[in-house]
């Protein structure tokens, strides 16, 4: 059965369509992850919209929504995904409940008068909340995922899920401290994919070319390289790139990140990985 990951979004902040920015996608963060007969979603930026489209072609959908925050970008696409306006869905939405709303007022807010007009509580499909906390590791179907809180404002959570031998490690919205962050080397040790959050280059970080970054609550593909070494990640996937980043730029730092840790990708739409059982493997 293995695990697949597909990316229908890969861009922060906001969505940036454009000439310059087709070859990568100028959706924000959506990651569609198969674990056997479970489907996991991670985060419901723009990217949701078309995930939707493909998924309702399938037929009846039972999924699991993992949220990292509530930013704009990262919520933006729920009330333009499909399924959720077909009776036969089941979503469950996984994530943090913050000082001011639930999930379920979080959702609701964004779908109401006069911003939206069709209310959450309208919506036919089959709606669950659950908010987690750091450490806690939740069994869903197939897969096993492991919450972390990263540094980000207003709090940001990583996901680690496990299927058959398998692991990826979802850290976007995070900021690198120093020194590699703890807590995100825990999540992610020994993990076969580790999707970061390389919105600047250390120079737009550092504030070497215009503002300083530092504060803003993303990180570097230089970081990123650092956390794959220090928790022995298999393989790179640098992430939520920033909607000024042309396709060219993008690939540039790739190629800049390959000469540092070799298994390195810049994440691009429609970019699909698949993962073998281990497991099955190892017995075979």
């Amino acid at each position: 059965m293995g695990t697949k990951l597909r990316f229908w979004g890969v861009r922060g902040s906001i969505a940036s369509p454009g000439a310059a920015t087709a070859g990568v996608g100028g959706n924000t963060s959506c990651v569609e992850i198969r674990c056997g007969d479970t489907r996991l979603i991670l985060d419901a930026g723009t990217g949701l919209r078309g995930l939707g489209e493909s998924l309702v072609a399938e037929g009846a959908l039972d999924a699991t929504l993992l949220l990292s925050h509530h930013h704009w970008d990262h919520i933006q696409g729920l009330p333009f995904f499909l399924p959720l306006y077909v009776p036969s869905t089941r979503l469950a939405l996984v994530g943090a409940r913050t000082a001011e709303w639930s999930l379920e007022e979080t959702f609701g807010h964004q779908m109401r008068s006069p911003v939206f007009p069709v209310r959450l509580a309208e919506v036919p499909a089959q709606l669950g909340f659950r908010h987690v906390a750091p450490g806690q590791a939740l069994r869903l179907g197939e897969a096993v995922v492991t919450v972390a809180k990263l540094n980000h404002p207003g709090g940001v959570f990583a996901y680690r899920i496990d299927h058959r031998g398998r692991s990826i490690v979802y850290a976007t919205d995070t900021e690198h401290y120093a020194c590699v962050d703890p807590a995100l080397r825990g999540l992610a040790t020994g993990a076969d994919v580790l999707i970061y959050d390389a919105q600047y280059t250390p120079e737009e970080y550092r504030g070497d070319v215009g503002r300083s970054k530092v504060g803003w609550g993303h990180s570097t593909w230089e970081a990123g390289v650092a956390v794959a070494r220090e928790a022995g990640v298999e393989q790179l996937v640098l992430f939520h790139h920033d909607p000024q980043r042309t396709d060219a730029q993008v690939a540039a730092i790739e190629s800049a990140a390959r000469g540092r840790f070799g298994e390195v990708v810049a994440a691009r739409e429609g970019m699909e990985l698949e993962l073998e059982d281990r497991v099955a493997s190892e017995a075979a």
